[in-house]
């Protein structure tokens, strides 16, 4: 391993003068924040070929979400999917992640990351196009590809290096219903069988590492065996997965790479809290970065709630990077307004989480002054408040200007309690 100028290791001697921004605006001092760093329970994902603003994951740190946007085979429409990105920073995506798998994928690529935000893709995507096939894909190429991400300046991949021999073998020993789910699970599933050889990824995991280390990129360890129903949730491939990426994280930290973890996929309620646990303690408690987790299979359509349901419970045992689900999720491409709608319903569930994940963290100013502004009937500082303003004020003005929802109208309780004892504000700009 060539040692390189890698954040960890600048974290390791001091404070980054580029990281004490983003300190003090996650509410740490600089010390306390790049020590956790250097311990891997933050990641700062920045490619230094690409500047950008940049995005705080982890212990500590608020609640970020992704945006996951990009081509297909069937619909290539590279405007669309810029559109498609400026919505979804408009609407507040911490992060991009181009998985465009039709078209000039360099140069769709090439466009997304001029966007002032922290950029994600998975290589093996544009690996298995060149090839024509997974079980095409050689490991050369697949290391050309990567090597090619990181110079064009992406600053991090989802690799899905624990989908290797033995979590094949789980696979096969205790069958699920749905198989794999993952696209990139699937293709390295693929791989492995046709070449009756190990994944390039996880076998050659020290060279994978010098490359990322060379460029400073941040691993984000995939979850190619994540369940996709919830018939699976207790099969054996996944945390068979989950051991692997323990050890395959703890050998990122010590060379210096940062490192996320993905998963767990489709689970009941009652287990997510299990999951993220039992993720948090074998990685070493690495930055948990999830798409869901879906807690039903029964509601497509509407499948943005509920992911926002399980990664809110998520959120509450520890997960730091929500993974947006659209309302097209299991159904078609997304268009800009389910990237707008998904969003948003993501933006949410990381509030809430964000309200549980520091002790009383329920009482941050905005939470109390909204509960104000709702005691005072004022509407204005409520739209001010509110996550997304502009939207609450367009359902409270259909019926007309009211002084009370149209809901309750004459009968509002809240108006006839401030009357009754005398706490009504004297006027709209008073605050208690």
């Amino acid at each position: 391993m060539v040692l390189m100028d890698l954040l960890i290791r600048r974290c390791c001697s001091g404070v980054p003068r580029e990281l004490e921004g983003v300190a003090r605006a996650e509410g740490m001092e600089p010390e306390r924040f790049v020590r956790r760093v250097a311990e891997g329970r933050i990641v700062v994902p920045a490619n230094p070929a690409r500047e950008h603003r940049r995005c705080a994951i982890g212990e500590g740190c608020t609640v970020k979400v992704n945006v996951n946007i990009g081509t297909s085979g069937s619909r290539c429409d590279p405007a669309l999917e810029e559109e498609k990105a400026k919505a979804a920073l408009a609407n507040g995506a911490d992060a991009l992640m181009d998985l465009s798998t039709g078209g000039d994928l360099v140069a769709i690529r090439k466009k997304i990351l001029r966007f002032d935000t922290t950029v994600g893709t998975v290589p093996v995507y544009e690996a298995v196009r060149r090839a024509g096939n997974a079980g095409d894909v050689t490991a050369d190429l697949l290391f050309q590809v990567i090597r090619e991400h990181c110079r064009q300046g992406v600053d991090f991949l989802t690799l899905h290096c624990g989908v290797n021999r033995q979590a094949l073998a789980a696979l096969r020993a205790d069958q699920r219903l749905m198989g794999v789910v993952s696209r990139g699970g699937s293709f390295h599933c693929a791989m492995m069988m046709k070449r009756e050889e190990e994944n390039p990824l996880y076998a050659e995991y020290d060279y994978l590492l010098e490359i990322l280390a060379e460029h400073d990129v941040t691993i984000s360890l995939g979850d190619g065996m994540r369940p996709g129903c919830l018939q699976d949730a207790e099969k054996l491939a996944k945390s068979v997965e989950y051991v692997t990426l323990g050890t395959l994280a703890k050998r990122a930290q010590a060379v210096g790479v940062q490192r996320m973890i993905e998963g767990p996929g489709h689970m009941p309620l009652n287990q997510v809290g299990y999951n993220v646990r039992m993720i948090k303690e074998i990685t070493d408690h690495a930055p948990l970065y999830l798409l869901g987790p879906l807690v039903t299979d029964i509601a497509p359509g509407y499948d943005h709630v509920v992911a926002a349901i399980g990664g809110a419970a998520a959120c509450l045992n520890g997960a730091d990077f929500l993974c947006m689900v659209s309302p097209s999720e299991h159904l078609a491409l997304p268009d800009v307004a389910d990237i707008v709608e998904g969003t948003r319903v993501a933006k949410i569930a990381a509030h809430v989480g964000d309200t549980v994940r520091k002790h009383e963290g329920w009482r941050m100013e905005r939470e109390v002054q909204m509960a104000e502004a709702r005691h005072e009937l004022d509407w204005d500082e409520q739209f001010r408040l509110a996550l997304y303003g502009d939207h609450a004020r367009k359902i409270h003005e259909r019926d007309g200007e009211t002084e009370t929802c149209s809901m309750c109208g004459d009968l509002c309780a809240v108006k006839m309690v401030n009357e009754l004892f005398g706490t009504a504000a004297k006027d709209k700009g008073e605050r208690k």
